[in-house]
């Protein structure tokens, strides 16, 4: 009986109201997403624009001639090197992400799981370097990046930021909830704590070291401070230097730069396109746990 109450409850039709409500949701739906797309639109639009097209007085919604010479254009320019420099890019994100991965998981799972007396007094320390603003530490890694020779180098780029101490934070937080069972099970079959680590833990955690690798690599790609202190030759600039570039120099070459920045959004739409349902699955697994 209940069964078939269900049924009628949900076969009845829908109300006016009903209707109204889901058409309200659907058009609040749409405006919001059309909002999202039109950066990505006006990214697009100019990016295969004349200068003339942008700044001209009747605007139009695409040019009536699309100008793929650009592209050729943005890549043969002997001012910004374009390539070099999303190849720089792509290799801290990916180098730097795999690092950051590594250092940080282990710290994480050994502040999660060693048994150590004084893990809760590292732990407060790694904590404590949350709280110490990154300016203060800026002049002083300058000075050892450059007193080790990594100015204009990837070293340079990518050592410095192989330790986080709030990604170690977030893997230890997700390990304190990693079922031991599975653990102990390793423990019996012969594992020690690294291939505890290696071969259970990690293949176990896939959703989670995918969504820090997501932030971090975004994180990694967008960088512009350090990587503008440190790349001081051309061959080191990162795709952020080279955006820089082409708003600092006498001239503006509009259509250049939309162009460059449409560019070095790719990868990151790429990554998140592929990878983002492991970010909801990622901050469901951050929350605190005792």
């Amino acid at each position: 009986m209940a069964t078939s109450s269900t049924t009628l409850v949900r076969g009845r039709p829908r109300t006016v109201r009903e209707r109204a409500g889901s058409v309200a949701v659907y058009t609040v739906a749409v405006a919001a997403a059309l909002l999202f797309l039109v950066p990505f639109y006006l990214l697009i639009r100019n990016s295969l624009a004349t200068d003339a097209d942008i700044t001209g007085a009747n605007w139009k919604f695409f040019p009536t001639t699309l100008h793929w010479e650009n592209i050729p254009e943005l890549f043969n320019d002997p001012a910004v090197p374009m390539a070099r420099s999303m190849w720089n890019s792509l290799v801290v994100g990916v180098l730097g992400t795999t690092g950051q991965l590594l250092l940080c998981s282990l710290a994480g799972y050994a502040l999660a799981r060693v048994p150590y007396r004084h893990a809760n007094k590292i732990f407060y320390a790694v904590l404590a370097t949350l709280m110490i603003p990154s300016a203060v530490t800026f002049v002083p890694s300058f000075v050892l990046v450059s007193s080790l020779g990594w100015v204009s180098s990837l070293q340079g780029l990518i050592v410095p930021g192989l330790f986080s101490g709030f990604t170690a934070f977030l893997f230890r937080q997700y390990f304190l909830g990693f079922p031991k069972e599975l653990e102990e099970a390793a423990r019996i079959d012969g594992l020690g704590s690294w291939g505890t680590y290696w071969r259970i833990v990690v293949p176990n955690s896939r959703g989670f070291f995918s969504a820090i690798a997501v932030i971090t690599f975004i994180t990694n790609w967008n960088a512009f401070l350090w990587p503008l202190v440190i790349g001081q030759d051309q061959s080191s600039w990162t795709v952020q230097v080279a955006l820089s570039t082409f708003t600092t120099a006498q001239t503006i070459n509009i259509h250049e730069l939309f162009l460059a920045a449409t560019v070095s959004i790719l990868p990151l739409m790429l990554v998140f396109l592929f990878l983002q349902r492991y970010l909801v699955e990622g901050v469901a697994h951050t929350g605190i746990k005792g």
